[in-house]
């Protein structure tokens, strides 16, 4: 059992580069405000690892276990690694500190994800970002390649079962009103028209096939930060704050799997079955198995990978909360909505709060930990004990699921 002791998110509107920031300045300030917000000293922790997809292409930037070292004397030694798989690299790095943790190598880890993309043009982002596809294979023609992705995965779902746009549309709706809640949200000021989220050419271009502006998460520059314990290091925490072991959230269950980096081959391989992804079923199934979580109703808030709204709309059903191929059921239902069966994304998820893509899993992570301790401010979704997280890299390449809870 992995326990979380809290953490800290930068500002998702910020631009670094604007600000004269560097990713090490970054690292420096989530790390110091999470500190600051748990309550622990530099002296406590006795790991580290980052969540980080492309530094190396975005600032130039690799070996980012090496800042740790640069934000306080004490981690001057201090054991760190950095971990990689797109946009699921947050939850990947969270999954290594934790099995750290869980084989008794270490009691306290650091765990932070950060992404700088908005030091670049818009092109060479999306250059940048094609790095999580299959690289001189995949999506030579397309100007956006994971624009042109979801939206061939759209077309699946047409040919599959048929899907309305306007189901797509009212997901990121409902995303850009939950980001408004947000006060660390990149699109909480952002104003929008009815025609916003329609077909419209002006108000909603086409950026890729089927796939159009406000279907799109956010290039985002930011960070997050979450503090992991093993059982006996968190009692000791409790004991301190005079607070009870049980109050502390922990990751109760965790799901990691993994399919071919081709697009193609997954859905080819998943041709005469129920779901188009089945290996992101078996992880929210999986995580969902080793909580102990037998029903949906068990699971109070989902913090979802939507990267695109097709990619939550595909998530839906991947969930359970409809059959596969029904997602728009509880799109048209409210169930998704603040206040539904099952909120999706209180925080904005990737559409309203944003998408620094090594930050997301650990963003969720700690936006799950908000939720389960009563501390999300506007977006709290009221009661709420249990969060399951969903964090994909790629095109489901790589999937991670948490269950979080107290």
């Amino acid at each position: 059992m992995t326990y979380i002791l809290g953490g800290w998110q930068t500002d998702f509107s910020a631009n670094w580069a604007r600000q004269g920031m560097e990713m090490a300045d970054a690292f420096a300030e989530v790390v110091r405000h999470g500190l600051e917000s748990t309550g622990l000293d530099p002296e406590d922790v006795e790991c580290g690892h980052v969540g980080n997809f492309v530094g190396d292409l975005f600032a130039g930037q690799g070996l980012l276990g090496g800042f740790f070292g640069l934000v306080h004397p004490a981690w001057d030694g201090l054991p760190t690694a950095r971990h990689e798989a797109a946009c699921a690299s947050g939850s990947v790095a969270i999954l290594a500190a934790a099995a750290e943790i869980e084989a008794g190598r270490y009691d306290l880890a650091c765990v932070i994800g950060l992404e700088q993309m908005r030091n670049v043009s818009g092109h060479q982002a999306a250059k940048n970002l094609g790095a999580a596809a299959w690289a001189g294979h995949e999506y030579q023609d397309a100007q956006f390649v994971w624009p042109a992705a979801f939206s061939q995965l759209s077309e699946e779902y047409e040919r599959r079962y048929g899907l309305s746009y306007e189901h797509l549309m009212r997901i990121s709706e409902i995303n850009f009103a939950n980001g408004k809640r947000n006060p660390n949200a990149q699109t909480r000021q952002w104003a929008f028209t009815p025609e916003s989220f329609t077909a419209d050419d002006v108000a909603n271009p086409v950026v890729e096939g089927r796939t159009r502006k406000q279907d799109c998460g956010q290039v985002t520059d930011g960070a997050a930060v979450v503090f992991l314990a093993s059982p006996r290091r968190a009692a000791e925490y409790a004991k301190k704050r005079g607070v009870s072991l049980d109050s502390l959230p922990r990751i109760k269950g965790w799901g990691h799997r993994s399919s071919p980096i081709s697009y193609e081959a997954k859905v080819r391989a998943s041709r005469d079955q129920p779901y188009v992804f089945p290996q992101v079923r078996r992880a929210v199934e999986e995580a969902r198995a080793r909580a102990g979580v037998t029903a949906l109703d068990q699971i109070d808030v989902v913090e979802t990978h939507d990267c695109f709204a097709m990619t939550e709309y595909m998530a839906i059903d991947h969930l359970g909360l409809t059959a596969p191929g029904e997602s728009w059921k509880a799109v048209e239902d409210g169930s998704i909505e603040m206040g539904g069966r099952l909120p999706i994304n209180p925080s904005g998820g990737l559409i309203g709060l944003g998408h620094p893509v090594g930050a997301t899993g650990v963003r969720m992570a700690l936006d799950a930990f908000k939720q389960v301790t009563g501390t999300a401010g506007d977006y709290q979704v009221e009661g709420a004990r249990t969060c399951q997280t969903l964090n994909i890299g790629g095109s489901t390449t790589t999937t991670v699921s948490l269950v979080i809870g107290v």
